[in-house]
């Protein structure tokens, strides 16, 4: 029987101490990234500092199958266009309102790390253009003088606008007898030139308007069919001006406008505050989380400290490869997960104290302690879970945040207590019967 027992116990042992080592490299590439910041932790807004703008979108003209594809397309137009000023890891993200709203609304977020002047983010991102081509009604007059009162009444919504948009260049019209002018030529996309071929085909004789940020560009009339996707906005440009919106249209040609509902501004010095006391808590509460541990479990407890630290240098290494953006939220949320984690190894001890007094050797008694503890164990992480992804899909950014880090935390939990744990217990070999052996593994202020 020793000689079945004996390869098995050498071979958890192996494993055991593989585990260690590949625990303490991993710790070592967490420190060694942060220190020498090849891979940081991405700090949210509260913690880095920065400023944050909330905008609205107004999708009154965007048919609904349009908006996901609409509200995707403003956030890569916003990313593209913070991306050009230079902001570090900038964070731009679509968000719905509640599902107990009592109006439907499409949110556009923009966190900007660094930037704490709000008058320069709102400029960053105002200077971008909405471009859009809308059609002349039929029987309205195109004699009037156009006004931002009378368009809504003369022209029809937009056909066409700036998510369709795939390029813009400055070129020089050439005009017999005339000095060249400034123009701005643009290229739509595959589906912006089906669009535009078609309206300009069914369309001869009627005026079409180019308008820009709501502003009448141009209102040309369509002569021919024009099948190649591109159109020319001319106008009292200069080459100049003319310049600065191809720059403008090619880096943020916006699908829908916006508008700001909202902003928010966290100092450098306030973040680093705030990493700072959550480090501490993080620290005090994986310490009191250990001391508890060892005083009551003794060296299950000890080996679940050491299967806990594990836990969090996974976890963290986690966060980098991912990359998650911890925010205050997620920092709780991370040392939450601490006790949950600790949660499921104290069910363990319970069930293996119980298996012992029943009589069972130490090996037996590890081994049904976790599978019996197992469907308990499952069963509350997969409630946690449950709940973090609830909290993820239907809440805010800010509960976004909290849930993500949250539901990796019991994930990453249930595996280290399930495998770590067990792996390290069984490998340590508790057969011996003695009083002090018994008392080692025992809980709490039993005697055997």
């Amino acid at each position: 029987m020793l000689r079945g027992i004996l390869p098995i116990m050498i071979w958890m042992r192996l494993v055991a101490v593989a585990i260690l080592f590949a625990g303490i490299g991993l710790g070592w590439w967490v420190y060694s990234a942060e220190i020498g910041g090849t891979v940081s932790f991405r700090l949210g807004l509260d913690l880095s500092g920065g400023t944050q703008l909330v905008y609205r979108a107004n999708l009154s003209a965007i048919p609904e199958s349009d908006v996901a594809d609409s509200m995707a397309a403003l956030r890569d137009t916003i990313e593209r266009r913070v991306n050009l000023f230079g902001v570090a890891e900038p964070i731009v993200q679509t968000e719905k309102s509640g599902v107990f709203a009592e109006s439907h609304e499409e949110r556009l977020i923009v966190e900007l790390p660094g930037v704490t002047d709000t008058e320069e983010a709102i400029r960053l991102l105002g200077e971008t253009p909405v471009l859009e081509f809308r059609m002349l009604k039929e029987g309205a007059d195109a004699s009037l003088e156009l006004t931002l009162e009378n368009i809504p009444t003369l022209f029809e919504s937009a056909i066409l606008t700036g998510r369709h948009l795939k390029g813009a260049q400055l070129q020089f019209s050439q005009g017999v007898g005339a000095l060249s002018e400034p123009v701005v030529v643009i290229n739509f996309d595959s589906a912006g030139k089906q669009i535009f071929a078609d309206v300009t085909r069914e369309n001869v004789g009627r005026v079409f308007g180019i308008f820009l940020d709501g502003v009448p560009i141009s209102t040309p009339v369509i002569r021919e069919a024009i099948p190649d996707g591109s159109a020319v906005i001319s106008g009292s440009f200069t080459p100049e001006s003319a310049k600065e919106l191809a720059r403008d249209l090619n880096f943020g040609a916006l699908p829908v406008p916006i508008e700001l509902i909202g902003t928010e501004t966290v100092s450098g010095t306030l973040g680093g505050e705030a990493v700072a006391r959550g480090i501490e808590a993080g620290l005090w509460g994986i310490g009191f989380v250990a001391l508890f541990m060892i005083f009551w479990y003794r060296v299950p407890g000890l080996l679940a400290v050491f299967a806990l630290m594990l836990y969090v240098v996974a976890v963290l290494a986690l966060f980098k490869l991912i990359p998650v953006t911890l925010t205050a939220a997620g920092i709780a949320a991370f040392v939450l997960s601490v006790g949950m984690a600790v949660d499921a190894n104290v069910l363990i001890f319970e069930r293996m104290k119980e298996e012992r007094r029943a009589g069972k050797n130490g090996t037996e008694a590890i081994r049904n302690g976790f599978s019996r503890a197992w469907l308990s164990i499952r069963d509350s992480n997969i409630s946690s879970i449950i709940t973090a992804v609830i909290l993820f899909w239907f809440g805010t950014s800010l509960v976004k945040g909290f849930a993500l880090v949250f539901g990796l935390g019991v994930i990453m939990s249930m595996l280290t207590a399930i495998t770590v744990s067990r792996t390290f217990l069984i490998a340590l070999g508790t057969d011996s019967k003695s009083r002090f052996s018994r008392w080692l593994f025992n809980s709490g202020f039993s005697k055997s």
